[in-house]
């Protein structure tokens, strides 16, 4: 059976829809992270899957700390990764160390990067024309440099670190295919603009409907581009270890898992400016916060939400079993339906074993709405289900049964803005009626990845770390040569 017509071609009429206010308005904040999420594979499959699942959950909270970073997930771990490494690299005189405490909802990891679809793969070339209109040829330019800084980063920790095994890294590649003739042409284009503009393209490899039908197949033209594929809750857990084991003299660090944070106050004692953290068992006294919760940022900053802020967005992932072996299957990640739908097969333990796929998206069969402003990962969308489970039966004719139900179906909450990038930066920058800048000061934002946040996320965690360093310091912020300036909050205002 062929790919279902209905589902191709929607990303202009879903852009569309994502820049048009909604219907309730003013939108409400986002809420706090359900209390009964559905089962994701990558935080469930297994009993030991999560070993810090409920860690820092018991006890006495601390009562001050230097830095709150609320959000357990790749953001959230990645700022504390990246500050001890900084301190320890300056080797300031302190002190005491620098107190950092991580403040998360739920279980540890348990958000978009605990539910999403496992890919680590920079984006090569697609949407530079759209980026070169928008903005112009560098700040295009930065976009893929900020990727490739991210992705070749985290390569480079787990390898130097010997991660690979632990964490199921793979390095297949990854294969976009192109289901329709605008897909292929708007692909061509922007490969063009981008190869004119000087980006490295090597790497990249067409491969025609022929190629792919003969070793794949799948009756679509598409491209090769470099790629890999990783287990991410293990890997933010080495992550999250890594730096603990690391604080040292500069820093220490903790985690309490299971407090969410209801609210973020403002107090001035002394001509001493602090903040006062809330959560559900006891309040933090704290200089500095960092918001590292994405889709449900505004739930704390109310003004980012709706239209110019973040919107919250339910993405659908499911585990489903391939009819036949890796040998016929192969091992690299996909994408496909203007990047609607991802999947790629997890690693088997033996050639007999017909490989386990974990495919995502389908937001697509739910037109017009997509899945924005959902917040709600306590459940699955019967339409969205039924477009993945179809979907590759429909791609890969005989390698997949129609009839069979996937092994775990989970959703989680990705966090899309309108420009599809993040907001990084001080949260103070943000907003428009703040001419003094006390409002929010000390506190910041990385969120807001539109669903891409694996590439992205840990170099946006390593701004904001650079950040809070030159301010500790006493030292000038040096702009990263990599980073987008449309991502930083002073590019962004908002009312």
């Amino acid at each position: 059976m062929p790919v279902n017509p209905q589902i191709l071609g929607k990303l202009e009429h879903s852009q569309k829809v994502l820049e048009t206010p909604p219907l309730e308005h003013p939108t409400p904040p986002a809420q706090l992270p359900s209390r009964n999420p559905t089962h994701s594979f990558w935080i469930d499959s297994s009993p030991d899957a999560n070993p810090l699942a409920g860690k820092g959950s018991q006890g006495p909270l601390p009562s001050e700390a230097d830095v709150c970073i609320i959000g357990a997930g790749i953001t959230g771990v990645g700022v504390a990764y990246h500050l001890i490494e900084l301190l320890n690299n300056a080797s300031l005189s302190v002190r005491r160390p620098l107190r950092i405490v991580i403040l998360e909802a739920r279980d540890f990891c348990s958000g978009a990067t605990g539910r999403n679809g496992g890919h680590l793969t920079p984006a090569a070339f697609l949407e530079f024309a759209q980026r070169q209109a928008l903005f112009d040829t560098g700040e295009a330019i930065k976009s893929y440099k900020l990727e490739q800084h991210t992705a070749s980063l985290l390569v480079k920790i787990i390898e130097e670190n010997g991660w690979a095994s632990d964490i199921d890294f793979v390095e297949g590649g990854h294969i976009n295919l192109l289901f329709t003739e605008k897909e292929a042409r708007n692909a061509h284009k922007d490969f063009d603009m981008a190869r004119q503009a000087q980006l490295d393209l090597d790497d990249v490899e067409w491969l025609s409907k022929e190629e792919v039908e003969e070793e794949y197949g799948a009756p679509y033209p598409g491209f090769r581009e470099p790629g890999h594929n990783v287990w991410p809750l293990k890997l933010v857990t080495k992550l999250y270890q890594h730096a603990q084991a690391h604080a040292g003299q500069y820093a220490s660090l903790s985690l309490h898992t299971r407090t969410p944070v209801t609210a973020v106050m403002h107090v001035t004692a002394d001509n001493c400016s602090t903040y006062t953290v809330v959560t559900n068992r006891s309040n933090i006294s704290c200089s500095r916060v960092v918001h590292a919760t994405n889709a449900y940022a505004s739930y704390l900053l109310p003004f980012l939400a709706g239209l110019d802020g973040i919107i919250p967005t339910r993405g659908q992932v499911m585990a489903t079993r391939a009819s036949v072996g890796t040998d016929r299957i192969g091992v690299p990640s996909w994408s496909g339906n203007e990047g609607f739908a991802y999947w790629f097969p997890r690693p088997v333990k033996h050639d007999t074993e017909k490989p386990l796929i974990i495919i995502g998206g389908g937001r697509e069969a739910v037109a017009p709405n997509y899945e924005l402003y959902v917040d709600d990962d306590s459940e699955t969308h019967p339409l969205v289900g039924k477009a993945l489970r179809e979907f590759l039966p429909s791609v890969f004719e005989g390698k997949y049964d129609p009839d069979s139900e996937p092994e775990m179906e989970w959703t989680g909450i990705m966090g899309y803005t309108r420009m599809g990038d993040p907001f990084v930066g001080p949260v103070a920058k943000l907003l428009v009626a703040n001419p003094d800048g006390d409002l929010y000061k000390k506190q910041y934002i990385a969120a807001g990845y539109a669903g891409h946040g694996m590439p992205r996320a840990f170099g946006c965690a390593e701004v904001i770390a650079q950040m809070i360093h030159a301010e500790i310091s006493d030292k000038e912020w040096k702009e990263p040569d990599w980073l987008p300036q449309r991502y930083l909050t002073w590019n962004r205002r908002v009312e």
